[in-house]
């Protein structure tokens, strides 16, 4: 069975997208740490990031800065934190989160609940930076 992350990328599950390359597609955690958190995923299904190839890997960093240069102008933020579980979908995956305080990168705390339309509003923010 597909991971949750290629039924998003097929098109099965929508996604607040940011940016998306033949590669790579970058949307809205819909589980966000914080308002802006985005997830960064090869469409090549790969359960563990460092299984992927060099130049793959590297590529997906490259679109990563691209996405996170986005969302620093769009979201009030220090810096945009980067982080890699890779626990929870068997889908290599990268959060990029925009910090104030390093607490905002605390997987433990309670996540947020937004709304559709504010889900819609932060995704056309980032978007319009790009």
């Amino acid at each position: 069975m597909p991971s949750i992350f290629s039924r998003i990328i097929q098109g099965e599950i929508p996604c607040y997208k940011i940016l998306e390359n033949d590669q790579f597609l970058a949307f809205l955690d819909v589980f966000p740490l914080v308002k802006g958190h985005v997830l960064v995923i090869p469409k090549l299904e790969i359960d563990y990031i460092f299984d992927m190839d060099d130049i793959l890997l590297s590529e997906m960093i490259l679109f990563s800065k691209q996405v996170a240069i986005g969302m620093k102008a769009a979201i009030p933020c220090i810096k945009i934190g980067i982080s890699v579980i890779g626990i929870e979908v068997p889908h290599a995956h990268i959060h990029l989160i925009p910090m104030n305080n390093v607490s905002d990168m605390n997987f433990n705390a309670k996540k947020l609940s937004l709304s559709t339309d504010e889900m819609t509003s932060i995704a056309n923010q980032i978007k319009s930076k790009l």
